[in-house]
């Protein structure tokens, strides 16, 4: 039996031709089993491993069914863990949406553009819980209308202590309402929610408990501390897009940087860089102008890219699920993937408990970079991490030549400069061509220039912006007194009178 199309499923013309054009063709098993009964207005809890295709199968019904939003009062709710998630489910819907205006509010960005986008009204909202907890107390917005909600990895949001936050939130949307819920374990907390704010669910659940680990190939590679970056860095040269996974903010930042000066083009990711920053890294990943993004675990939950060749546990995660989730980054969407685990010595006991926990039993090996070339093939479309020196020799190689004939140019005009004050002290007019009259035998410089002779500035002799001379003299007049040590008025701190930088500032940088 061969599997339904979009429009078997009941999914409206104008929002199949829209995915149709993007190459979207056949439902993937989630979307081909939900759609149909959110469609229908039934509540929905679906289990489904990360990259299977969760956003068109709650978004393509919210998108067919959102009723139009009066201002500050969205019809349809969407709650994502990370501003990360957030912005790709608005990014997703608003790719077949037509003329449903679709939102998104999440923290760590000025409120403004959201408040102004609230105002005008937006149908369908994508939230982070917390922002909009803001929003809601500052009455910019109202979920009072809301009749569509849809939670998206509710498990992660239990995960990240959002679980109040939530209930707070559904306690504020209308009475009578369709709940979509998606995670990947409906145990827990999630099964108290889906009691407490469904009603008769149609349960869905698609792939294994744990389809992220099986799909991908895991290495356990045996290194010292001190080897670490220098492997990480040739796994990403055999296998990327990588992804690498650090415990700490500080550790992440240190290791991109290392990886660069390993020739890997690398960006940090965590909650400790703004999210313009967090949001240009994740571009540059999704855009393979970065070789390897480095990662937290908690920067992590927001990252949804396809086609990553590998994931690199460059420190042990936390316990099996962190393991879980963050291998989950690969081999999606029916695609391969590497996911290799750097183990100090020291650390082999707890990785035996923890292939125990997931049902893994791969051995601790010596790191084998040519059995990682031939599992991936990754996205190749900048120059290879091992291309990239020569590439950068060839550039220092312009920029010497473009020095040297700087320099070149920079002594002829000083050679040119010496001959015209030569001229002017030989009594030839040079100086008197201006109209100006001579103060103490010395031609005046134009109007607003420093009263020194070329002579007296190797480089040049007229300066634009010169002012006075220090030592009490007037404009035009050489001192006679010692020179001041003093800064020009108007120079830059450790910038000297004649606009070199002084000693202290250059120690300083």
């Amino acid at each position: 039996m061969s599997s339904p199309t979009f429009a078997d499923l009941g999914v409206p013309s104008n929002i199949y031709q829209a995915l149709d054009a993007r190459g979207i063709s056949s439902p993937f098993a989630i979307q081909a089993v939900t759609i149909a009964d959110a469609l229908a207005g039934r509540d929905v809890c679906g289990r489904a491993p990360t990259g299977s295709g969760k956003t068109l199968a709650f978004g393509i019904p919210l998108v067919a069914s959102v009723g139009r939003a009066d201002p500050r009062r969205p019809r349809g709710l969407v709650l994502a863990p990370t501003r990360e998630l957030a912005e790709q489910i608005r990014t997703e819907i608003r790719s077949f949406a037509g003329k449903v205006r679709v939102g998104v509010v999440y923290g760590g960005v000025g409120y403004g553009p959201q408040l102004k986008a609230l105002r005008d009204g937006i149908d369908i909202l994508v939230a982070c819980p917390g922002r909009l907890e803001d929003l809601i107390e500052q009455g910019a917005v109202d979920l009072r209308d809301v009749d569509r909600v849809v939670l998206d990895e509710a498990d992660r949001m239990a995960d990240m202590g959002f679980m109040p936050a939530v209930r707070r939130l559904l306690d504020q949307t209308a009475k009578v309402r369709q709940t979509v819920l998606f995670s990947a374990t409906l145990d827990g907390d999630i099964a108290k929610l889906t009691r407490d704010y469904q009603n008769d669910p149609v349960r869905h659940e698609v792939g294994d408990e744990t389809p992220d680990i099986a799909a991908a190939t895991h290495l356990f590679w045996n290194v010292g501390k001190t080897e670490r970056v220098d492997l990480a860095a040739k796994a990403v040269a055999a296998a990327w897009p990588a992804i690498i996974f650090c415990r700490t903010r500080h550790g992440a930042d240190r290791l991109a940087k290392q990886l660069e000066r390993s020739d890997i083009k690398a960006a940090a990711i965590h909650g400790g860089r703004s999210q313009s920053q967090r949001t240009r890294a994740l571009a540059d990943f999704s855009n393979s102008r970065v070789h390897a993004l480095v990662a937290t675990d908690v920067a992590a939950r927001g990252i949804h890219v396809d086609r990553v060749a590998a994931v690199i546990h460059f420190d042990p995660p936390e316990d099996h699920k962190a393991y879980v989730h963050r291998s989950g980054r690969t081999a999606r969407a029916g695609e391969g993937g590497v996911v290799i685990s750097l183990v100090q010595p020291d650390q082999k006991k707890d990785v035996r408990r923890l292939q125990r926990d997931i049902g893994l039993e791969q051995l601790v090996t010596t790191a084998d970079l040519a059995l990682v070339c031939s599992l991936t093939t990754g996205d190749k479309t900048l120059a290879a991490p091992q291309d990239r020196p020569q590439r950068r020799e060839g550039r220092n190689n312009d920029r010497s030549a473009d020095h040297q004939s700087r320099r070149n140019r920079s002594q002829g005009n000083r050679h040119n400069s010496q001959k015209r004050s030569e001229n002017s002290r030989s009594g030839n007019g040079a100086g008197n061509r201006q109209g100006g009259p001579k103060r103490n035998g010395k031609p005046n410089s134009r109007g607003g220039d420093s009263g020194a002779s070329s002579s007296s500035h190797p480089k040049g002799g007229n300066q634009k912006h010169g002012g006075q001379k220090t030592g009490g003299k007037g404009q035009g007049q050489k001192t006679n007194g010692p020179r001041s040590s003093a800064p020009r008025h108007g120079a830059k701190p450790g910038q000297r009178r004649n606009g070199k930088p002084s000693n202290t500032r250059r120690n300083a940088a």
